[in-house]
């Protein structure tokens, strides 16, 4: 499997947005993890074009990230902000 548990204490630990030890349901963390998991379907759809069924998983996937950073947005702007430009991310 592409995204075992060490993994994602990886992706956990190594962002500067986690707040305590073990802080995994936070905004911060989750759009970490959804952004991990898009770029691997997105190089998986690069090799693979007719995969219709991981299409619609990356779409939706898409979508969480989208509404947990318009959350965000919402509670916190420095917040937001900080997890764009660490990610990456573009509106």
């Amino acid at each position: 499997m592409y995204l075992t548990t060490d993994k994602k204490k990886e992706i956990f630990e190594s962002k500067g947005h986690k707040k305590e030890a073990g802080d995994t349901g936070s905004p911060e963390s989750q759009i970490a993890l959804f952004t991990y998991r898009i770029n691997y379907l997105t190089e998986h759809l690069k090799i693979h074009k007719k995969d219709n069924d991981t299409r619609l998983g990356l779409l939706k996937m898409v979508g969480k990230r989208r509404r947990l950073l318009d959350y965000l947005y919402k509670k916190d702007i420095n917040r937001y902000r900080s997890i764009i430009a660490e990610l990456n991310l573009r509106k």
